[in-house]
């Protein structure tokens, strides 16, 4: 079975995306920002990670860049999850080192679609 780290400094998007992802099949570690992601990246495998942009201690890109200079995380896709939408965001997104970019809100359909679509 598939982890996923979900990373949402909100706790309601955070159970939502928990929903969505265990009822799709997955197995899901929450973290309730950046550096807690990270923390917790540190302890086990993760097929994939998925993250909001704007949190305390360590935002979606700081933690994306952080997660790519692990050699464990190298190949992990790492998609960003947030109300973000600006071009110049994407590029940072992605600059960072981020698999993927969706918008907040999420279609639950879609987004177990993507997933689908990276994890290998």
């Amino acid at each position: 079975m598939h982890s996923i780290l979900a990373v949402d400094d909100s706790a309601s998007m955070r159970q939502m995306v928990s929903f969505t992802l265990k009822n799709a099949g997955f197995n899901v570690v929450e973290a309730v920002d950046g550096q807690d992601a990270f923390e917790k990246a540190g302890t086990r495998d993760f097929s994939l990670v998925l993250t909001d942009q704007n949190m305390p201690r360590l935002d979606g890109i700081g933690l994306t860049k952080k997660l790519r200079e692990h050699p464990k995380f190298k190949g992990t896709p790492i998609l960003i999850l947030t109300t973000e939408s600006s071009d110049q965001m994407k590029q940072a997104g992605r600059a960072a080192g981020a698999t993927g970019w969706l918008v907040k809100p999420f279609d639950p359909v879609k987004l177990i679609e993507v997933i689908g679509k990276v994890i290998r």
